[in-house]
């Protein structure tokens, strides 16, 4: 059973730099034909696709957030890590790791994370 569990800080300034980390347990991060995504939803909105990072280490970015979004991983850990730089309180969301799988069908979700961008 594939379990991802996202950690970081539950509140950032302004301006500062989010990162978030997915560890990802019963499953490797370099199986061929996985993508590990982050979503988010802010409050009271749908989810949004931010960014993936493939079983190759490819990556994609969501063209509206490319500018201020990077994402990386640690193969010897098992983890994805997302980081967004100059935050503002639009970026207040819960924060989700999840697999992608054949057909780009998400079937594994992380529990979420509460980010809160206030000073």
């Amino acid at each position: 059973q594939v379990q991802l569990q996202e950690s970081g800080p539950g509140l950032v300034k302004p301006s500062q730099t989010l990162s978030l980390t997915c560890t990802v347990s019963g499953g490797s991060i370099t199986t061929n034909g996985y993508y590990w995504n982050w979503i988010r939803q802010p409050p009271g909105k749908g989810l949004e696709w931010m960014t993936a990072i493939g079983y190759s280490g490819s990556t994609y970015y969501n063209p509206a957030l490319k500018s201020h979004t990077s994402i990386s991983r640690d193969t010897s850990k098992n983890q994805v890590t997302l980081q967004l730089s100059s935050v503002t309180p639009e970026d207040t969301a819960v924060y989700y790791c999840v697999r992608a799988g054949g057909e780009g069908l998400y079937d594994y979700w992380g529990q979420g994370t509460q980010v809160t961008v206030s000073s």
